[in-house]
Parts: C-alpha cells; structure tokens; sequence
C-alpha cells in the first residue's frame, strides 16, 4: 500500500507546476516540448498543448518512456482533451540558418503564437527560451515532470517520426523509416554511399560533401 501511494504521488507530481499555476490564477497553460534536435534530417517539430483547469491524465509521462502504440493512442486522447493543441516546425534549411538551439525555440514560438492559442503563460522542456510577453518557465527534464510538456512531447513526435516514414518511401537509402532522421550506422552508409538529400542539415557533421542526384 506504500508503494501505491507513492507512486500516486509521483503522478500527481507531473500537474505540480500546472496546479501551482492554476491556483495563481492562470488558465490557459501551454506546454511547449520539441523533438528531433538530434537529427541529421528532417525538420525539428514542436508541439503546444493547453489543457482545461484541474485537468490530469496519469498516462500521459515522458514520450521516450512509452511505445510506440502507446503514443499513438495518446496522441488521439490528448487532441480530445485539450481546450488547445498545436504542431509546428521549422525545415533543415531554417536550421542550418539559424542553428538547431534557435531553430528549436523558433518552432515551439510559433506555438505559443498560433491561431486562438492565446496562452497566458508557458511551461517550456529544456533551459532555454526566449517567449517574449508571454511569462514562462523553463524545466530541465520537463516532458518528466510536467503533464502540458509531456503532451506536447508526445503529439510532437508522433507528427514528426510519421513524416520521417513517409519521406522514407521517397528516399529508402538513410533507413528513416527505423532512424526517423537520427544519426545510425544505417543512416551514414547511406550518406556516403548516395550523398545527402534537401531533408539533410547541411550544418550538422553528415560525413559526406557529396549530393545525392534526385534526377
């Protein structure tokens, strides 16, 4: 019986910030989380998730922690009960403009930017962002100790690795329907034996100079 009301404990942990919050008054919390910032290919997305007051689902933890099944279901449960959600992202070439770190807050920006989001304050994955008016909170490890991140986590990466399979279909030779962009064994064969695509970071360290012929 002690190891279950710990464990309650710990899920109720993960809406600790968004309750504190809520009882300060505001009510349009957005979780802010991206994924993909260790690819070699492939865009980095961001997800936004606003969740009602009082609002706790204890499936929803830390996406890596989960299948793939797993997040597939809760993607659709998030969408259905979130007052707001939302998915952006910015190309590799906006990344090798900017730098993943930009690119990444620049993503989850557009965010807390989007149509009818009008958050009230942000609870953002990592150490670093820039939110402008909007107040905000930074948690290292934050898709593990909040649930409004780790909803935009998981929304997050099931949009991007189901983008990163399908590309596959157009360019079998980087193994993107297994790797979905991070950098493998596979992933660099194919970089040094065809060259790297127009979905490849040329700022990031591919191995190869050479471009692969898409004609």
């Amino acid at each position: 019986m002690k190891k279950s009301a710990t464990s309650s404990n710990e899920l109720k942990d993960r809406i600790r910030f968004e309750k504190q919050l809520w009882d300060e008054g505001f009510e349009r919390i957005m979780g802010l989380d991206e994924v993909g910032r260790g690819c070699l290919a492939g865009p980095v997305v961001a997800g936004g998730v606003i969740f009602e007051p009082g609002t706790f689902v204890e499936e929803i933890r830390d996406s890596k922690s989960l299948s793939l099944n797993e997040r597939q279901d809760l993607t659709e449960k998030i969408k259905e009960m979130a007052a707001f959600w939302t998915i952006q992202w910015c190309m590799p070439t906006k990344i090798d403009e900017l730098n993943i770190l930009h690119a990444s807050i620049k993503a989850m920006t557009k965010c807390s930017e989007a149509e009818q989001a009008e958050p009230d304050y942000l609870l953002v994955d990592g150490n670093r962002f820039s939110g402008g008016l909007c107040p905000h909170k930074c948690l290292v490890k934050g898709d593990d100790r909040s649930m409004s991140i780790a909803a935009a986590s998981i929304i997050a990466k099931v949009y991007r690795d189901e983008w990163m399979i399908r590309l596959h279909e157009e360019y079998p030779h980087y193994s993107w329907d297994t790797n979905v962009g991070y950098p493998t064994a596979q992933h660099y064969e194919g970089l040094q034996e065809y060259g790297y695509t127009k979905y490849h970071r040329q700022s990031f360290k591919l191995r190869t100079d050479k471009m692969i012929d898409d004609s």
